[in-house]
C-alpha cells in the first residue's frame, strides 16, 4: 500500500478535479477565468476535504506560477514581504495560497493590501469559514468569493473506484456504503480512513471501517438521504410538540453515529426559529446543550440531548421573530434603502431625544417611513412583551414577573 493517499490521488488538472461543477463545469465563471487566465485575488471557503488547497495548486501550475502554500494561523509578515521582494523584478509573479484564512489578523491584511493592489503576487485564500465576517471590507473590494459544498456521493465514489483499481483493494458488502457516508463529503477523510483499513487487512470490511471510523464526520452535510431525512423528521417532531416522535428521531440519529454538536446545534436555530419568544428561555437551554455535549461526547451527550428536545418540544412555538426578520431583509434586498434620520447618527446629534430623560420612553421618529415587519402572534412569553411594550408607550411601569 503506497502512504498517504490523499496526497498521491490528488488531482493535478482541471480534467481530473473532482466536484464544485457550480464552479468549474465548461461554462463556469471560475472555471473561464482559470483558462482565460484573468483570475482576480480570491477566497475559497467551505468544508475540508472539498478542494480548496488542490485547486489552488491546480491554478498555479496552469498559470505557470511559483507556488507558496502558507497557513495564517503562524503566518510572519516578514515571510510574506520576504516572497514579495524575491519577485519584485520578476515578469512572473507568485501565486500564494493562504490557508485558514479567516484568522489574518488585521495587520496581516494591511501588509498584503499594497501588494494585491499591485497584483505583485497572485493571492488565494482558503477557510472552512466565509471569510467574508472576518476579512476588512479592502481585502474583500479587491477579491473575488468563491464557495466550495461537500462532495457528493458520485464524486466520492468515482475516486474510490479509481483507488481500488490501482491499489489493488477488495471492498466488502457495505464497506464501500460506509466509507462514503460517514465521510460526509470529505474526500480526505475517506481517503484517510481507506488507507488505515488497507494497512490492516486488503479486504476491506464495514466492521473493519466502523472500528477505526466509530461516528461519521459530516458536520450537516452530508451526502446520504438518510441524515437529511432524520434530522428533517427530529425537527419536525419538535415542531409539532410531539415529545415521544421527537425522541425516536433523534435516537435513531444518534444510533447512526451523528455528532451530538450538530444535533444541539439544529436545536439552537429550532429554538429560534420555531419557539422564539414564546419562551426565550428555551433558546439558552439550546446553547446550554451544545455547549456541554461538546465538552462530554458520546455516550453521556445522549443525556443531555434528551433533556433538550423534551423541554423544546413542550414548549410553545412562535415564529414571528423569525418572519420579521425575513420580511425586514426581504425590504431591505428589494432596494428600501432609507437613510439614517440625523439626530439618530452616531455621535449623538441635536434632536435627539433620549429616552431615558423622559421616564424611559418619549415619542420619536425611528425611521423615515413607516415601515412593519413584527406581527407577534401572542403565544407564550410573547403576549407579556407586548404587554410590556404597551405599557412603556403609556408611561407604566411593566410588570416583569
Amino acid at each position: 500500500m503506497n502512504a498517504n493517499l490523499a496526497l498521491l490521488y490528488r488531482p493535478k488538472s482541471l480534467e481530473e478535479f473532482i466536484g464544485q461543477e457550480h464552479l468549474l463545469s465548461s461554462q463556469a465563471p471560475l472555471r473561464r477565468l482559470i483558462e482565460e487566465e484573468a483570475l482576480q485575488h480570491s477566497f475559497f471557503y467551505g468544508p475540508p476535504g472539498s478542494g480548496k488547497t488542490t485547486l489552488a495548486r491546480i491554478i498555479a501550475e496552469r498559470l505557470g506560477r511559483p507556488f507558496y502554500e502558507l497557513n495564517a494561523t503562524t503566518l510572519k509578515v516578514d515571510e510574506l514581504r520576504t516572497i514579495f521582494k524575491q519577485y519584485a523584478q520578476a515578469l512572473v509573479k507568485p501565486l500564494i495560497f493562504i490557508d485558514e484564512v479567516h484568522r489574518l489578523s488585521k495587520t496581516q491584511q494591511e501588509v498584503l493590501l499594497p501588494f494585491m493592489e499591485r497584483y505583485d503576487a497572485l493571492i488565494i485564500g482558503a477557510s472552512t469559514e466565509n471569510p467574508y465576517f472576518s476579512l476588512t471590507a479592502a481585502m474583500r473590494s479587491r477579491s473575488l468569493l468563491f464557495e466550495f459544498k461537500p462532495l457528493g456521493p458520485e464524486d466520492l465514489l468515482t475516486m474510490l473506484a479509481r483507488v481500488e483499481e490501482k491499489e489493488g483493494l477488495s471492498l466488502e458488502d457495505g464497506a464501500r456504503e460506509y466509507l462514503i457516508d460517514s465521510s460526509g463529503g470529505d474526500l480526505r477523510a475517506m481517503l484517510n480512513l481507506l488507507e488505515a483499513a488497507s494497512a490492516v487487512s486488503k479486504t476491506i470490511a464495514a466492521d473493519l471501517l466502523r472500528s477505526l471510523r466509530p461516528a461519521a464526520l459530516h458536520d450537516g452535510a452530508a451526502s446520504s438521504d438518510t441524515h437529511y431525512n432524520l434530522i428533517s423528521a427530529m425537527i419536525k417532531s419538535m415542531r409539532g410538540s410531539d415529545v415521544d416522535a421527537a425522541l425516536y428521531w433523534t435516537a435513531r440519529l444518534i444510533a447512526a453515529g451523528e455528532p451530538p454538536e450538530f444535533i444541539a446545534r439544529r436545536m439552537v436555530i429550532f429554538a429560534s426559529e420555531d419557539i422564539g419568544n414564546a419562551n426565550p428561555n428555551a433558546l439558552g437551554i439550546a446553547v446550554d446543550a451544545m455547549t456541554a455535549v461538546s465538552r462530554i461526547g458520546y455516550p453521556e451527550a445522549r443525556i443531555i440531548l434528551s433533556q433538550a428536545v423534551v423541554y423544546l418540544t413542550a414548549s410553545p412555538k412562535s415564529n414571528a421573530a423569525y418572519l420579521a426578520i425575513n420580511r425586514a431583509i426581504k425590504t431591505v434586498e428589494e432596494g428600501v434603502l432609507l437613510p439614517v434620520p440625523k439626530h439618530l447618527r452616531s455621535p449623538d446629534r441635536p434632536g435627539y431625544l433620549y429616552p431615558h430623560d423622559f421616564g424611559g420612553w418619549v415619542a420619536q421618529e425611528y425611521l423615515g417611513e413607516p415601515l412593519t415587519f413584527y406581527d407577534s402572534k401572542g403565544i407564550g412569553f410573547e403576549k407579556r412583551l407586548d404587554e410590556w411594550l404597551e405599557k412603556i408607550k403609556r408611561k407604566e411601569e411593566p410588570d416583569r414577573d
